[in-house]
C-alpha cells in the first residue's frame, strides 16, 4: 500500500511540476520574444539599469518591449504581485515588477 501511494505522489508532484514548466499565454506573465528593432546591448544579456525608464510608468505591453529593447534582454516579463513565477535566474530576461495598480516598481534582470 506505501508502495502505491509514494508511486501517486510521485505523480502528482511531476504534473504539478510540469503544469509550472508551461508556458501558457496568461495575462499575468507577458514574455516576449526578440523584436526587430535593435538592442542597445548585443550580447544577448540583460542590463537593467537600460530599463530604468520604466519606473513609475504603466505596465503596458508597449513599455516591455521598449524596455526589453534597451536593456539588451532577449525576453521580458511583466511581474505582478501575486503572479505565479518561475524562479530560474535567466541572464536574457528582464523583469517588470508592477504594484497592485498596474505601475512598475522596479526593474531587475532574472
Amino acid at each position: 500500500m506505501s508502495c502505491m501511494r509514494a508511486s501517486w505522489v510521485t505523480l502528482l508532484a511531476a504534473l504539478a511540476l510540469a503544469g509550472c514548466a508551461s508556458n501558457g499565454g496568461g495575462s499575468g506573465n507577458t514574455e516576449s520574444a526578440a523584436a526587430s528593432a535593435p538592442a542597445a546591448v548585443s550580447d544577448g544579456r540583460c542590463h537593467a539599469e537600460g530599463a530604468q525608464f520604466a519606473v513609475g510608468k504603466p505596465a503596458t505591453p508597449q513599455l516591455l518591449e521598449q524596455a526589453r529593447s534597451r536593456s539588451g534582454s532577449q525576453v521580458a516579463r511583466i511581474l505582478k504581485p501575486n503572479d505565479v513565477m518561475t524562479l530560474e535566474y535567466r541572464s536574457d530576461r528582464l523583469n517588470l515588477n508592477a504594484d497592485g495598480t498596474g505601475n512598475v516598481t522596479r526593474v531587475n534582470c532574472g
